[in-house]
């Protein structure tokens, strides 16, 4: 047992995986003889020592048969690969060898001005960098599951900055607070049908939206008309990107309205979305509660004995203050403090980044 090898699990799982000795190979990029002799050896010793061979050959080009055996020692050594794969992904993240961060898509520039800023540094150190796309909706739990170590975006949050049964949520998190607005409504409708610059939340219950199907817009919905609300409103349609929102209005196929972050709101009355090029913008009155907000920033845990001045994480969090100068940033402690003036989102002078996405 002591004498088998991470390499011939790895063996064991592509042949478990593809059927066959060679389909396993092609998979590997091996011979097909190594990986039948790691497979022979593994089901003669293992085989002897738990009294069943792990899997049987049958014909030719045939996908041979794992044996209960070979099933239960195909999963352990799945779990063992993925177990070290993962303490060794934490260890070099630990150590500033690997940096895993993230944005939604209208956050994505100033993520992107500020790893250019640390980019000869990181490739100095030797740093792998990763960069995911996230929605509003699970950008904290993919801080809180490790998948990222920093992320730009938004999340709902209570109009009130200082309560601390709304900030609670942060705790463990440093925050970098850029904006913390409301949203607007942005629609197709004729001016007669939706007059002035203004509407109110309570009248999102008779119009015709187009509201996507998760993130923080729904989140905004379910504070304001309950869990239910999709069966309470008119729902014309669903999406699963604003940029889809915007072409479903812009085609005309449809009259109805979007909820979207202010910030893409003003960057759409300013023509700076082409997408939604013809599309009116309506500021949103909150004429019924709770008043919600969404705060747009930077997040990061709080990992102690992690992130020091040298850390990429460190490097890229300092570039983004740099690059947002004045920014407020607090660390989740349920009492957020604020610093300067918060900088608009509302456009980029070298990236077109527009405030939060959906």
């Amino acid at each position: 047992m002591l004498d088998t090898t991470m390499d011939q699990l790895r063996t064991l799982l592509a042949v478990h995986e593809e059927g066959t000795a060679l389909a396993a190979a092609r998979l590997l990029g091996r011979e097909q003889s190594s990986v039948q002799k790691q497979i022979d050896t593994l089901n003669r010793k293992l085989g002897e020592h738990c009294g069943e061979p792990l899997l049987r050959k049958r014909g030719r080009g045939e996908r041979v048969q794992f044996t209960a055996t070979g099933e239960a020692l195909a999963r352990l050594a799945r779990g063992t690969l993925d177990e070290w794969r993962g303490s060794l992904d934490s260890a070099r993240r630990r150590s500033g060898r690997t940096l895993m961060v993230g944005s939604t898509r209208y956050t994505l520039g100033y993520l992107l001005d500020a790893v250019e800023q640390v980019n000869d540094r990181l490739a100095r150190d030797d740093v792998e960098l990763r960069i995911a796309h996230v929605r509003s909706g699970s950008l904290l739990e993919k801080l809180r599951s490790r998948e990222l170590d920093l992320v730009c975006g938004s999340v709902l949050t209570s109009a009130s900055a200082g309560a601390a049964e709304n900030e609670a949520r942060f705790e463990g998190y440093e925050v970098m607070e850029w904006r913390r607005s409301g949203l607007s409504l942005v629609t197709n409708e004729p001016a007669s049908q939706l007059p002035g610059d203004t509407a109110g939340v309570r009248a999102l219950a008779t119009m015709p939206l187009v509201v996507s199907a998760d993130g923080i817009i729904p989140d905004f919905l379910r504070g304001w008309f309950g869990a239910d609300y999709r069966r309470r409103m008119r729902i014309a349609a669903e999406i699963d990107s604003a940029h889809y929102g915007f072409e479903l209005l812009s085609s005309g196929v449809l009259y109805g309205s979007m909820l979207v972050t202010q910030g893409i709101g003003e960057a759409i009355a300013e023509g700076r979305l082409p997408e939604a090029r013809g599309l009116r913008t309506l500021r949103l009155v909150e004429d019924m509660g709770p008043s919600l907000r969404v705060l747009v920033g930077a997040f990061r845990r709080r990992d102690p004995g992690a992130g020091g001045p040298g850390h990429p994480v460190s490097l890229v969090w300092e570039a983004l203050l740099r690059r947002n100068a004045g920014a407020g940033t607090y660390a989740g402690t349920g009492d957020p403090r604020t610093a300067g003036k918060r900088p608009s989102l509302a456009g980029s002078a070298s990236r077109p980044s527009v405030g939060a996405a959906h």
